[in-house]
This record gives structure tokens, C-alpha cells and sequence, in this order.
């Protein structure tokens, strides 16, 4: 044998492509695949926003603004708390993202109340349940914010309605059902948004970033025991 022989024995053979058998979809299948991704299309299309900016309010006295939403959104609930039977409001939030050591209020829910107070809020109506910054579930610290606020007060609330930002409602109400209950009842009332049209939200970048992301938040809040 000669030496070319040998080394070309000994030499590895390096493979960039192989063949191999694969499965793949028949065109009956493919037509029923693409009739399922239409089908998801249309659910989501028209039943998805509704189902996350669910509006389902009790009979009560007591509204609870979430106090990070929009102006657009307390303006909505100064007119839900005039044009209801309440008699006190709670506003909720954190510190603020920016301009903390700027800003003439740096929570979010001192900024909802004095702007509830600017609309022509009683000051006596309204009342601010701070939370603590958290790097994570925010909600969930503004319910907790609550919770204690009513322990430490001896407060005899049983019942409340929770205003928020729009397609957040469904995630929202959940949250605060599970920190406050078996004692207080909540009804959850979902404000209208202003950066884009609700009822064709998919037509906006807004509305698909915020339908969206809370669809991904909802079924993340589904999996999680709130009630610590």
C-alpha cells in the first residue's frame, strides 16, 4: 500500500450535510394547521381583551384606584366615585420609576390621590396606602400595602371595588382577591385606555404590546399563590 493510501486512511472525514428522513405535514394538514392558527387568530382578536379588561363591579362604599395608571384612568375614577354610592377611596402605589428626587411626590399613590384632589376630590375621602419598592410583582405589593393598612386600622371593610388600567384588570383583580379574601369582596372595574381604540387594539403597536404582555403576566399570576 502507499504512503498517499495511508494517509488518507488515517485522515477523518469531516460531514457538513447529512441526509436524513424527516416528517412532515400533507396538504390535508397543512390545511387544517392553518385553520387552527386562523381559529387562535379570531379567539384572540375578539375575545382576548375583553376577557383581560373585565369589568365586574359590587355594591359597595369603597373604591381602590391602582395609583400608577394614566391621568386619562383617575379622571375615570374620580367620575365612577362621584357618580357611585362611595364614600372612600383608597389610592395605591409604589415609588416612582423617575424623578423621584425631583418630583414634588414620589409615589404613586400620593400623585393619584392630589390628583384626585385637583379634580375636586374631599380630602377627607381620600386615602393613600403606599407600598415599598419591589423589583417584582408590584401588585401584589400594593394589595399586601392594603391588607395591612386595614389590619392596623381595625377598619370594618368588607367589601371593595378595584379600578385599574384596562387589559391589567383581569390580573389585578385576581391578586387583590386572593391577598384580602375570605374578609373583604372585591368587584375589579376596568378604565378605558387612551393611547389607542379598544375594540381594534390589534391594529395599534400600544394595544398588541400591552395585550400581549399581559396575557404573558395573566397566566404567570395564574401559577403563583398570592395569599402571603
Amino acid at each position: 500500500m502507499s504512503t498517499t493510501k495511508r494517509r488518507n486512511q488515517k485522515r477523518p472525514k469531516i460531514r457538513l450535510l447529512k441526509r436524513q428522513e424527516i416528517w412532515t405535514l400533507t396538504a390535508p394538514g397543512w390545511v387544517i394547521a392553518i385553520a387552527l392558527m386562523i381559529s387562535v387568530m379570531f379567539f384572540s382578536i375578539t375575545y382576548l381583551y375583553p376577557f383581560l379588561a373585565v369589568t365586574s363591579p359590587i355594591k359597595t362604599d369603597v373604591l381602590v384606584l391602582e395609583g400608577w395608571v394614566t391621568d386619562y384612568a383617575v379622571k375615570q375614577a374620580f367620575t365612577e366615585f362621584k357618580n357611585g354610592s362611595y364614600r372612600q377611596i383608597f389610592t395605591t402605589g409604589g415609588p416612582v420609576e423617575r424623578g423621584f428626587y425631583l418630583a414634588e411626590y414620589n409615589n404613586f399613590a400620593t400623585i393619584a390621590a392630589a390628583t384626585l384632589k385637583k379634580l375636586g376630590m374631599e380630602s377627607e375621602k381620600v386615602t393613600v396606602v403606599a407600598a415599598p419598592d419591589v423589583i417584582k410583582d408590584r401588585t401584589h405589593s400594593y394589595a399586601i400595602a392594603l391588607r395591612q393598612w386595614l389590619a392596623n386600622s381595625n377598619s370594618p371593610i368588607k367589601s371593595m371595588n378595584l379600578l385599574t388600567s384596562d387589559a391589567h384588570a383581569r390580573r389585578s383583580w385576581l391578586i387583590f382577591q386572593q391577598v384580602l379574601a375570605p374578609k373583604v369582596k372585591v368587584g375589579i372595574i376596568a378604565a378605558k385606555p387612551s393611547s389607542y381604540n379598544p375594540n381594534k387594539w390589534w391594529t395599534s403597536s400600544e394595544g398588541v404590546r400591552t395585550v400581549i404582555s399581559e396575557t404573558i403576566a395573566y397566566i404567570y399570576a395564574l401559577f403563583v399563590n398570592w395569599d402571603i
